[in-house]
């Protein structure tokens, strides 16, 4: 099963990672690979650089960042290939959240929350040729 694991944030625009989490975060990254699990990753640029595109009363909106609530903005993600929910949770468990949290304690905060969603795969047609 794949599942995409999502870390919540909106970084300051201009904001850079230290050596300290690009270090972390490259170990944790590494042992994913090592492992045959990584599908996907990537981190996002702040929510000031994006854009929303909005249907309401039939009309369409395009609004530009920041977006408010920082702590349900996705900052990154993984794509994992698992055999379980709980394997997904294991790799989950294994992230740096020590340096995550020591890096961007006032944007961040002290708590940090990764998000973990089982991807949708319609079950393989078994009608016969």
């Amino acid at each position: 099963m794949r599942v995409m694991l999502m870390i919540k944030g909106d970084p300051q625009p201009g904001a850079a990672p230290s050596e300290e989490l690009i270090g972390a975060m490259g170990s944790y990254n590494d042992e994913l690979k090592e492992a045959g699990v990584l599908v996907d990753l990537a981190g996002l640029l702040p929510s000031a650089m994006g854009r929303r595109v909005r249907l309401s009363g039939g009309n369409r909106s395009v609004i530009g960042g920041p977006f408010a609530g920082s702590k349900q903005l996705i900052a990154g993600y993984w794509i994992l290939q698992v055999q379980s929910m709980e394997e997904a949770v294991d790799w989950a468990d294994r992230f740096p959240f020590e340096a995550w949290s020591r890096i961007y304690p006032g944007e961040y905060g002290a708590e940090v929350e990764i998000e973990i969603r089982q991807v949708f795969e319609p079950e393989p047609s078994s009608a016969s040729n």
